[in-house]
């Protein structure tokens, strides 16, 4: 089967053009490892929009994995409805002419470029924008606002949604045909990391820095608790230093000596940063599937994290992490407590996690699962003569 793969190559998120290997959301990369083992069995040919063209790219990302990065000027982008990233992908899907189209994600261009594509194509939705923009009160025309609403479009068009959590599922179901449930892949990286002997208490909370995410809650439900026990906070994620709230956040870090900010890390980093970690923490307001908790799973890192959207999907309270809720500050203190406190306990969950991210989440069986709903869309649209 040929697959075209819609996804962000981050050399456009972060604007580093002159990066000569492009780099995509850890989602989409763990999947595409998987694809990489089915290689008798699907052809991928991945394809990104970029404001520039790159130094350079491979034209092959493994044997049976293509590379097409699209050139497309700003004026194609999010002001005229990503009219030029939906030509561009047009052009280059009918030369490949795939079976059938992938987007990655509604927060860009992938899903919309998809559902336009005139073959049969799935969305998998990573950030649920409706739910972000309602959460932020997002006003008319501002990015949230109309990523909301070209999601709500492309739900309503595409062949079916890949949902990676149960919340998902449940909140797009009323808008579009067809939904399948399939966990994201964890890259197996994460599976590799050699846990170090912990010399210092060390909380990380993964995730760029935003109101949902929740940081500037974490630091100051934490403050009490520093004063009893000792401990460092390290925040690892991207940050834009002129938004209030990303202001607020980095004078709250400035005026703590046990509060260190990183800046986002690339994975061997990522991994590094685990291995000597006490434990996960995560205060998010709004989360889909958050890959840093199954990557914490994966690393046998113990995990505390807030109690909503699809995050009991990755972790059940008490056996294989620890929920809080997030708008309250003494429930997360007392998470916390109990996973510094209780090493014994949290050494359990942490191993009762990996088994299972083991289980569900390895980038094979998770491509299978893929391959096999791709099949459905086929032969669906084989016998409506979409095709």
């Amino acid at each position: 089967m040929r697959v075209a793969f819609l996804t962000t190559d981050s050399r456009e998120h972060f604007k580093n053009y002159a990066n000569p290997i492009p780099y995509f959301g850890t989602a989409p990369e763990a999947l595409l490892e998987g694809f990489k083992e089915l290689r008798d069995e699907i052809e991928v040919h991945v394809i990104s929009c970029l404001q520039q063209p790159p130094k350079s790219s491979p034209s092959k990302l493994a044997h049976n994995i293509y590379y097409h990065p699209l050139a497309v000027s700003k004026l194609g982008w999010l002001r005229t409805g990503y009219r030029g990233c939906i030509s561009a992908v047009r052009r280059k899907l009918s030369e490949i002419q795939p079976s059938i189209v992938h987007g990655q994600g509604t927060e860009r261009d992938c899903a919309i470029s998809a559902v336009q594509s005139g073959f049969p194509n799935v969305i998998t939705i990573h950030g649920n924008m409706g739910k972000v923009a309602a959460l932020i009160h997002a006003k008319p025309l501002t990015y949230y606002w109309l990523a909301a609403r070209f999601e709500r479009w492309c739900l309503r068009k595409t062949d079916g949604v890949v949902a990676i959590s149960s919340y998902t599922a449940e909140a797009v179901a009323p808008y579009t045909k067809r939904v399948w449930l399939i966990p994201n892949a964890v890259n197996n990286d994460f599976f590799r990391v050699d846990r170090q002997p912990v010399t210092t208490e060390r909380l990380v909370c993964i995730a760029n820095v935003s109101p949902w995410k929740n940081q500037t809650g974490l630091i100051a439900a934490l403050d009490p608790l520093r004063r009893e026990l000792d401990f460092e906070l390290r925040f690892i994620g991207a940050f834009s230093g002129q938004d209030h709230y990303s202001t607020r956040f980095r004078s709250m870090v400035a005026e703590r000596k046990w509060c260190v900010c990183t800046g986002p890390l690339e994975r061997d980093a990522l991994c590094r940063e685990l291995s000597a970690a006490t434990a996960l923490v995560l205060p998010s307001f709004e989360d889909n599937c958050p890959m840093v908790v199954l990557e914490a799973a994966a690393a046998g890192v113990p995990i505390a994290a807030a109690n909503i959207g699809g995050i009991p999907d990755l972790v059940e309270d008490g056996r294989s992490g620890l929920l809080f809720d997030p708008r309250n500050a003494t429930s997360i203190s007392d998470t916390v407590r109990v996973v510094l406190s209780d090493k014994h306990k949290a050494t359990h969950m942490a191993q009762v996690a990996q088994s299972a991210c083991l289980e569900k989440h390895g980038p094979t069986s998770v491509a299978q699962r893929h391959l096999q709903v791709y099949d459905q869309v086929v032969r669906s649209a084989n016998l409506s003569g979409q095709r």
